[in-house]
């Protein structure tokens, strides 16, 4: 059993609201916290069912939703928008800043970070910029693009921003952030057939209004310059060596160029000495693995490796 709250707190934009969603168990003592951070286009209630799983067991959880996600929009913007500037900056200081109060009200407990797709990135640039913070992180459908893909990504990003403005949606953009991911499954019945191997969960995403909305040029260019942050060498060194890292995704996953770019990542962790590392991908599992008909089976996996490290 868990109890459910909800309750905001300030953005560091300065003017925006983020919601947070927490998960406490009701009927058993806490064993730690986990903190999850959300993808692109999506919302922090999604991962109630895993929240709800993770508490059974006795792990608080909290969520948040990003700035421009769920019911963190920003005041007269579009929604998949992080700002006109530092939106990335932004994005990552909310979740240092959910991180700090929650682990002020639980000092004495082992604290984790849960980062699915965008909010793998998130969380990636959490642990090189806020070191040392918490136990362990789990980077859920996660990525390592080569920096020429990237660049070439910033390029077409900074160009459409010129003429449409940041704010603005740009066919050309999302075609080639989204739409090389629907081409492995091709002949797609859907837009997002990329994202599950089972239909009934694409059908959901598409139904839900508060995903699957347009990606603005100003989210492409800021996460972009995100991605080009921490996949450089040198950035991933600083993190805290000690903090736990486990990557998990879908061998199908095209964000993770079918289990080769999750472990490419895994490589760069390697080779900047974090000391405890592990690795699994699922077999026939695409995009969101938490979604799947198989997901029982993650959510073990994932309660396992937290138990261990507590």
């Amino acid at each position: 059993m868990s109890v459910f709250s909800a309750y905001y707190f300030p953005s560091s934009d300065g003017k925006t609201l983020i919601h947070v969603n927490q998960w406490t168990p009701a009927s058993r003592p806490i064993r730690g916290v986990v903190q999850i951070s959300h993808g692109v286009a999506e919302y922090a209630a999604r991962y109630d069912p895993f929240a709800r799983f993770l508490c059974a067991a006795g792990f608080l959880c909290v969520a948040n939703d990003h700035l421009g996600h769920g019911l963190s929009q920003i005041e007269g913007q579009p929604p998949v928008y992080f700002g006109e500037q530092d939106g990335w900056t932004h994005v990552v200081d909310d979740v240092a800043q959910l991180q700090r109060r929650t682990a002020k009200a639980y000092p004495e407990l082992p604290y984790f970070i849960f980062g699915h797709s965008m909010g793998s990135f998130i969380t990636r640039t959490y642990l090189i910029r806020y070191p040392g913070q918490v136990r362990g992180a789990v980077l859920c459908g996660t990525g390592h693009q080569p920096p020429l893909v990237v660049s070439g990504g910033l390029l077409v990003a900074n160009s459409e921003i010129r003429k449409l403005g940041a704010a603005a949606f740009s066919p050309k953009a999302d075609q080639l952030a989204f739409g090389a991911y629907n081409k492995a499954f091709s002949p797609a019945r859907t837009r997002f057939d990329w994202i599950s191997a089972n239909p009934d969960n694409v059908d959901a995403y598409i139904a839900d209004p508060l995903c699957g909305g347009d990606a603005t040029l100003g989210l492409f260019r800021d996460m972009l310059t995100g991605i080009q942050f921490l996949t450089k060498q040198s950035n991933i060194n600083q993190m805290d060596k000690d903090t736990a890292v486990l990557f998990i995704a879908g061998d199908q996953d095209p964000v993770g160029d079918m289990g080769k770019g999750v472990k490419r990542a895994c490589a760069a962790f390697q080779r900047a000495g974090v000391r405890d590392l592990s690795l699994k991908l699922y077999h026939g599992l695409r995009h969101e693995i938490l979604n799947e008909k198989s997901k029982r089976f993650v959510y073990q996996d994932v309660l396992s490796w937290l138990e261990a490290r507590c």
